[in-house]
C-alpha cells in the first residue's frame, strides 16, 4: 500500500479489500475473557463433552464467572472447541470437502511410521492464547514435529507435516479429524505426493483419534498449566524442552515404560490394536491410554 502512483481507494478496488477493513486493527481479549477461557480450556481438557449450556452453568457455579451462554459461544467458537455428541444426520458431509473413510478400526499398528496422527488443541497463557499443532507416531507416541499459531489457519499445520516428512519420510497412513485444515487441498496434495494413506476420524468421534487427545491432557498438566507462559517466545522454549523430555525421558506405561525415542526408532516386541470402543478404552489400565471420563484429574 505504499505506491504513490495508485490513490489508497484506487488500490482497495485492485485488490477487492474494503476500504475500512485497511484501518482495522485486532482488539486482544480482555483479562476476564482470557481467564473464562482459561477455565473453559481445563473442563474441557477433563471431559470434551462439555456443551455450550453445560459449561456456561459449570462457569457459573464451579468458577464463578457471571457469564450466559451467548458469551461461552462466543469464546469457545474463538477456541475452536466443540462438544463430542451424537448429532443428527452426521453422515451428510459437504461435497466440496474431501473426507477418507477412517482406517485404523481393527489394525494392528505394531511398527514406527506405520501411522500418524495430528491435530490442533488450544493453549492458554499468562497474557493471551496460541494453538499447537502436533504430529505424533501412534506406534511409540514420538513427537514428530509440531508448530504454533496465533490463528487456526492451515498454514502451520502444512509447516509441521513438512518438516516431519523431511526428517523422518513418509507414514504408511496419516489419520486426522474433519477439520477445514485437513480437508483442504495444500494438504491432501501433499500427502497424496508423498504416496500416504488417508484416514479421518468419524464425525464427533474423538476416540477416533484417542492418542493425539490423551497427548493434549498430558502437555497442559504436565507443563503448560504448571508454567503459565508469559510470552509466545517463552511458550515456545518451554515446549521444545518439554517435547525433547518426552521424545527422551519421560517413560510410558504403555510402552513398557520405554520412552517414545527408543520404541520409535527400535521398536517393541508386542503390538497393540487401536481402541474401538468407550467401554475398551474404559478398561485399559494404561495411564497413556487412559481418558477419564468424569472430572477426576489423572
Amino acid at each position: 500500500m505504499e505506491d504513490k502512483d495508485l490513490s489508497i481507494r484506487r488500490q482497495c478496488e485492485l485488490l477487492s479489500l474494503n476500504r475500512s477493513s485497511l484501518y482495522y486493527a485486532k482488539q486482544p481479549q480482555n483479562q476476564e475473557d482470557l481467564a473464562i477461557m482459561e477455565a473453559i480450556d481445563r473442563q474441557y481438557t477433563l471431559d470434551p463433552c462439555y456443551g455450550i449450556r453445560r459449561m456456561t452453568a459449570h462457569l457459573k457455579k464451579t468458577e464463578g464467572f457471571n457469564v450466559n451462554h451467548k458469551r461461552v459461544r462466543r469464546l469457545m467458537r474463538l477456541m475452536g472447541l466443540m462438544a463430542i455428541y451424537q448429532k443428527p444426520k452426521t453422515t451428510q458431509r459437504n461435497p466440496q470437502h474431501a473426507v477418507y473413510p477412517y482406517l485404523l478400526r481393527n489394525l494392528s499398528v505394531e511398527r514406527s511410521n506405520q501411522v500418524w496422527a495430528t491435530d490442533i488443541t488450544y493453549l492458554p497463557m499468562a497474557q493471551g492464547f496460541v494453538y499447537l499443532t502436533v504430529l505424533l507416531d501412534w506406534h511409540s507416541r514420538y513427537v514428530l514435529s509440531w508448530r504454533i499459531s496465533t490463528s487456526l489457519d492451515s498454514r502451520f499445520c502444512l509447516e509441521a507435516l513438512e518438516e516431519a516428512l523431511e526428517k523422518y519420510g513418509a507414514p504408511e497412513i496419516s489419520n486426522t479429524d474433519q477439520g477445514c485444515q485437513y480437508t483442504c487441498q495444500p494438504w491432501i496434495s501433499r500427502l497424496q505426493a508423498a504416496g500416504v494413506r488417508i484416514s479421518m476420524d468419524g464425525k464427533g468421534r474423538y476416540l477416533d483419534n484417542i492418542f493425539v487427545e490423551r497427548f493434549w491432557r498430558t502437555v497442559k498438566y504436565e507443563d503448560v498449566y504448571l508454567k503459565r507462559y508469559e510470552s509466545i517466545r517463552e511458550l515456545k522454549a518451554g515446549l521444545a524442552a518439554y517435547f525433547k523430555y518426552y521424545n527422551e525421558s519421560r517413560l510410558h506405561q504403555a510402552l513398557d515404560y520405554k520412552t517414545p525415542q527408543q520404541v520409535y526408532f527400535t521398536g517393541i516386541e508386542k503390538p497393540f490394536k487401536t481402541l474401538r470402543s468407550l467401554e475398551q478404552l474404559s478398561n485399559t489400565q494404561n495411564d497413556d491410554e487412559v481418558i477419564f471420563l468424569d472430572s477426576t484429574v489423572a
